[in-house]
C-alpha cells in the first residue's frame, strides 16, 4: 500500500474526464496505460483576414511609402556622414557623454552613422513589408519535391505577380531611395577595411635594427658579452645594444631576439657557418621561421634548437637546417665578430627578413 492508501500499481484519476488527469508516482512501478492521443487533429485553419490600413485608405499607403523611403534615405544619409567622419574627425580627439564620461568623439560618431545606415535600411524593409507588400494568409500543402512542370511555370508567374503586387512599378520612390539604401551602407565596411589599415609597411617586415658594428647584449640585462664569457654548450639570449634608443622596443625587439652559442668549430659543417661565426660562436635569429614563436630550447649534447610551441627542431650543426616540424627555411644567421675590445659584435645586419614566411618577402 502507498501513503494515501492505495495499491502500489494503481492510477489515481484527479480529472473529471479521466483525459490527461491520472498521475503516477515514481514507486508505482510499471502502469500501462491507455493513450490519450485522438486518432485525428483536426485542422485548426487560419484566423479570419484582418485588412491594413494601407489596403483600404490609399492616403495611408502613400503615407507608409514616404515613412519607408525617409528611411532608406536616413540610412543613405547616415552612410555619407560615416565616409566624412571617417576621414575628417581626429582620432585623438574626445567627448562628453552623460552617463558614460569622457570618449573618443571618432569612435561614437562612426559607430552611431554606421548604426543608423544599417538599421534604417533594416527596419525600413520591415515597415515596407507590414504596411505594402502583400499579407494574405496561404496554405501550402506537402508534394513531391520535383513539382509538375506546370506547377514550376505557376511558381515563376507568381513570382512575377508578387513584384507587381509589391507595387514596385507604382512607388518609385520606394524603388530608387531602396538602390540607395542598399548599395551604400556596404561602403561602411568597406571603407574602414581599405582605409583603416594603417601605413603601408615597405621594408619593416624585412629588416631589423641590427646594424654592423652593433655590440650583442644579454637580455635582458644588456650588458655586452665577451668572446671569452661564451664557453661551449652555454647558450645566450641577446639583443642589439641599439636597442636601448629604440622608439618601439617590444616591435624591434620581436624581430631582432638572437640566440648565442658555441660550439667546438670542428662540429660545425657548413663553411659559411664558420666563416659567420668567431670561433665557433654563431648567432642565430630567435623568431621561428614557422610562425614566429620563440626558439628558446637548446640542447647542448646534439646541438638542437626547439620550438616549444610547434616542435619544429633546428640542427646548429648543419646552419640551423629544419629536421623536424612544421617550420621550413632554416633559422637566418647573423653574420658576427668582435671589436678592439674583444666584445661580440654585429659584423653586418641579417642578410634576409627573419620569422615567418610573408609573400612578399625578398
Amino acid at each position: 500500500m502507498s501513503e494515501n492508501g492505495t495499491p502500489h500499481g494503481e492510477v489515481v484519476g484527479t480529472g473529471s474526464d479521466g483525459y490527461g488527469a491520472s498521475a503516477v508516482r515514481l514507486d508505482q512501478g510499471h502502469v500501462e496505460g491507455t493513450g490519450g492521443l485522438p486518432e485525428r487533429f483536426e485542422n485548426p485553419g487560419l484566423p479570419p483576414h484582418v485588412a491594413r490600413m494601407a489596403d483600404l485608405d490609399e492616403k495611408a499607403a502613400q503615407r507608409a511609402e514616404k515613412q519607408v523611403a525617409t528611411l532608406f534615405g536616413l540610412s543613405a544619409l547616415a552612410t555619407v556622414a560615416f565616409i566624412v567622419a571617417f576621414f575628417a574627425i581626429d582620432k585623438e580627439s574626445t567627448t562628453f557623454i552623460p552617463g558614460v564620461g569622457s570618449a573618443s568623439l571618432y569612435n561614437v560618431v562612426i559607430g552611431v552613422t554606421m548604426a543608423i545606415a544599417l538599421l534604417g535600411v533594416g527596419v525600413g524593409a520591415v515597415h515596407w513589408a507590414k504596411t505594402l507588400m502583400p499579407d494574405a494568409e496561404s496554405v501550402e500543402y506537402r508534394h513531391p519535391q520535383r513539382a509538375k512542370d506546370e506547377d514550376r511555370q505557376r511558381v515563376v508567374s507568381e513570382l512575377t505577380a508578387g513584384g507587381e503586387k509589391a507595387q514596385l512599378g507604382r512607388r518609385p520612390l520606394i524603388k530608387y531611395s531602396l538602390l540607395g539604401a542598399l548599395a551604400l551602407p556596404p561602403i561602411t565596411l568597406v571603407v574602414p577595411l581599405v582605409a583603416g589599415l594603417g601605413p603601408v609597411p615597405k621594408d619593416a617586415l624585412s629588416k631589423t635594427i641590427w646594424k654592423k658594428g652593433d655590440r650583442l647584449v644579454r637580455d635582458p640585462e644588456r650588458t655586452p658579452i665577451r668572446a671569452d664569457q661564451v664557453t661551449i654548450g652555454s647558450v645566450f639570449h641577446v639583443l642589439p645594444e641599439s636597442i636601448k634608443d629604440s622608439e618601439h622596443v617590444l616591435e624591434d625587439k620581436a624581430k631582432a631576439a638572437v640566440l648565442l652559442m658555441r660550439l667546438n668549430p670542428d662540429d660545425i659543417k657548413p663553411q659559411k657557418e664558420r666563416d659567420w661565426g668567431h670561433e665557433g660562436i654563431v648567432a642565430y635569429s630567435k623568431i621561428c621561421t614557422h610562425v614566429g614563436c620563440p626558439v628558446g630550447l637548446y640542447e647542448q649534447q646534439t646541438h638542437h634548437l626547439l620550438c616549444p610551441c610547434h616542435q619544429s627542431t633546428f640542427d646548429v650543426t648543419q646552419d640551423c637546417k629544419v629536421i623536424f616540424g612544421p617550420a621550413k627555411r632554416p633559422l637566418p644567421q647573423l653574420k658576427i665578430t668582435v671589436d678592439s675590445e674583444g666584445y661580440l659584435v654585429a659584423d653586418s645586419p641579417f642578410r634576409e627578413a627573419v620569422g615567418p614566411s610573408f609573400w612578399e618577402r625578398g
